[in-house]
């Protein structure tokens, strides 16, 4: 798995470097109050591309945690559960033991 995601990343890397060289016009962007910028295509996609991807982690982070939690949580009750279980085992194994011993006469034979 891990030599299939290197490949993949290899290509992808590849790709975007292809991209990157075909693309080398500069673009002007437009802003608001008459603001412009010129920059390169390549230069305005991966500004845009690592922007979204962090938006993504950001929105992301909330739930991950949430999952965190509830995974311990989940943790600390089976936890608690195996070792009820354990116990109630072992008390099915070892019989009851009297909580005092009276002592029995001395029966005599006939």
């Amino acid at each position: 798995m891990k030599i299939i995601s290197r490949l993949i990343a290899a290509v992808l890397f590849i790709l975007f470097f292809f991209f990157a060289l075909k693309n080398t016009q500069e673009i002007t962007l437009h802003f608001f109050l008459g603001y412009e910028r010129t920059d390169p295509l390549v230069l305005v996609l991966l500004v845009c591309f690592v922007g979204g991807a962090i938006l993504g982690v950001l929105a992301m982070t909330p739930i991950v945690f949430r999952h965190r939690r509830e995974a311990s949580r989940h943790k600390k009750a089976v936890s608690s559960l195996q070792k009820e279980r354990e116990a109630q085992q072992l008390a099915q194994i070892q019989p009851p033991q009297p909580d005092s011993v009276v002592p029995v006469p001395p029966q005599h034979l006939i």
